[in-house]
């Protein structure tokens, strides 16, 4: 049993954060497995090394403590090339030189619910055709199939890779790796057995199955949990301030009334009483987790 926290170093850690990683390290270390922290820094705009030290530093202060090394996305291009080629040189893959324009104007919002479906409109088209020096990002060709699956949380899920995505990017016209590719590859490397993160990404994880399957590569099960949201009805942000750990650590919240607060959203107390993540361990259950969305106030 090996779980996993993976946030993005693009800010300071807000309670929506915060709230999935309790979830998953309780969820790890009740069933007596390991937690495991990997860096998601793949955009070189918005990543920032003192971000992410500042986040090591709030789950220590929270009492929520990872196991072995960290693993920092940006450090791994090499092993995310191998695992491209291998697509390639499948047949699988191809350059797409659309502008976001460009995509746009295939969308029909009433059918993709605010979703961008990209309508293949590079598919068939070459390196050579178009020049390899043309700036272009990869895509991965998806079957017009039902992927199924059951969330550990939210039940049995079937979504059709065409009508919900269309062939997804695999490395973005910058160079940079795109998030499907990089998290399949690390979950499948790091041993990750179970995966419980917000439920925003429960539709990505049939692109993800799929491209664990596409690569061979030994797939985990997957938990979604509610998002935390504002009283706007909004999911927290990095632009909430109010309720990043930054402003709350200033108003000398200890990390015991933190989570405490977490904890009896996620239903595992019937108040917000003071607790240390340790001693939550025997009270915690999937099936008092609740699945609407939660205001947070703190």
């Amino acid at each position: 049993m090996v779980s996993r926290f993976a946030p993005s170093p693009t800010g300071r850690m807000h309670l929506g954060n915060v709230f999935c990683a309790l979830l998953s390290w309780l969820s790890a270390k009740s069933k007596g497995g390991a937690w495991r922290l990997r860096i998601e820094d793949l955009d070189p705009d918005r990543s920032r090394r003192d971000f992410a030290l500042q986040l090591m530093d709030d789950l220590q202060w929270l009492g929520l403590p990872w196991d072995g090394e960290v693993v920092w996305q940006s450090q791994r291009s090499d092993i995310y090339e191998h695992y491209l080629n291998q697509l390639q040189d499948a047949g699988l893959t191809y350059p797409c030189y659309c502008t976001r324009a460009d995509i746009m104007a295939t969308q029909a919002p009433h059918e993709t619910d605010g979703r961008i479906v990209y309508a293949g409109t590079c598919r068939g088209k070459t390196l050579d055709e178009m020049g390899k020096n043309t700036p272009h990002a990869t895509r991965l060709m998806v079957p017009d199939e039902i992927i199924t699956f059951c969330d550990g949380h939210y039940g049995v899920q079937e979504v059709n890779l065409t009508k919900h995505c269309g062939d997804y990017i695999l490395r973005r016209k910058d160079g940079a790796w795109a998030y499907q590719l990089a998290v399949v590859v690390d979950d499948a490397l790091m041993g990750i057995t179970e995966v419980v993160r917000g439920r925003d990404l429960l539709l990505s994880t049939p692109q993800q199955l799929h491209l664990f399957r596409t690569l061979g590569l030994q797939e985990p099960t997957y938990i979604h949990h509610p998002l935390l949201i504002n009283e706007n009805g909004q999911r927290l942000c990095k632009r909430d301030k109010s309720l990043d750990l930054s402003v709350l650590r200033e108003k000398h919240k200890t990390p015991d009334e933190i989570v405490g607060f977490l904890a009896f959203w996620a239903g595992i107390l019937p108040s917000p009483t003071p607790m240390k993540p340790q001693d939550l361990l025997p009270l915690f259950k999937w099936e008092n987790v609740p699945t609407d969305d939660i205001t947070a106030c703190i």
